[in-house]
């Protein structure tokens, strides 16, 4: 049986924050009206899921900006957009995402958070995203509560490499085995965790990554509010065994 976790780690776009209008199908009208590319914004969803194989291409997980900048484009000419002011709204879209005020917190973060806290378990968080970590905290109200956090954009590595995940255990003084990485995306947060010896959590709050695949050191949850129950329980089998 894994040890009592000392440290959980969290993925943060989409698992403890997600976007608000800006980055909705009217937000990227605008930004596309403003550089004079018509789009039709009803194609939205489905050009998100087409443009999510962008991501997933590459495969040497160095942390490019072009990269999402790639991503944002596809996402344009999936919903017709043609042009050659393409890249230069897709960059803006790029720097605006940095930007906390455009995202919003999910309900179930600080409770969870200060649950785990409680508990003595030291909180990290690992994001893809170039957006300065401290100003998430800050902007979000959660210091205090954060132990640590590494960026792919200032590491140099995306997920699932694992060496963002092995400075973000450095970095909390933390061995993989006593420690749980909590994420949305099974490729990059949860593969890339059990890989370097973490145990994953699975966050499923919406049906955009169907979860068909089951592994010995994953659990599979709706809602963060699940996580510490989750702990608990784990915690509590270790005591019994």
């Amino acid at each position: 049986m894994s040890p009592r976790p000392r440290a959980i780690f969290f993925d943060v776009d989409f698992t403890l924050i997600y976007p608000g209008p800006t980055f909705q199908a009217e937000g990227y009208g605008r930004f596309c009206h403003r550089h004079g590319i018509a789009i039709d914004q009803s194609c939205f969803n489905a050009a998100v899921v087409a443009a999510s194989s962008v991501l997933d291409e590459e495969q040497e997980h160095v942390y490019d900006a072009n990269v999402f900048v790639r991503y944002t484009r596809r996402v344009f000419e999936g919903m017709g957009g043609r042009g050659r002011r393409l890249d230069d709204c897709a960059r803006e879209i790029y720097d605006e995402w940095a930007v906390c005020q455009h995202f919003f917190l999910y309900d179930d973060v600080t409770p969870v958070l200060k649950a785990l806290v409680a508990r003595d378990v030291k909180i990290g968080l690992i994001s893809n995203s170039h957006r300065s970590l401290e100003a998430f905290q800050e902007h979000f109200e959660l210091q205090g509560l954060i132990s640590g956090a590494v960026s792919s954009s200032a590491h140099g590595f995306l997920k699932p490499h694992p060496s963002i995940f092995e400075a973000a255990l450095r970095q909390l003084d933390v061995t993989a085995e006593e420690s749980v990485m909590v994420g949305d995306s099974f490729a990059h947060d949860i593969e890339g965790a059990t890989r370097v010896g973490m145990r994953g959590v699975l966050v499923l709050r919406s049906p955009h990554e169907p979860f068909a695949r089951t592994t010995e050191n994953v659990r599979v949850i709706g809602a963060l509010s699940e996580l510490v129950r989750v702990i608990d329980e784990e915690n509590a089998e270790r005591i019994g065994s």
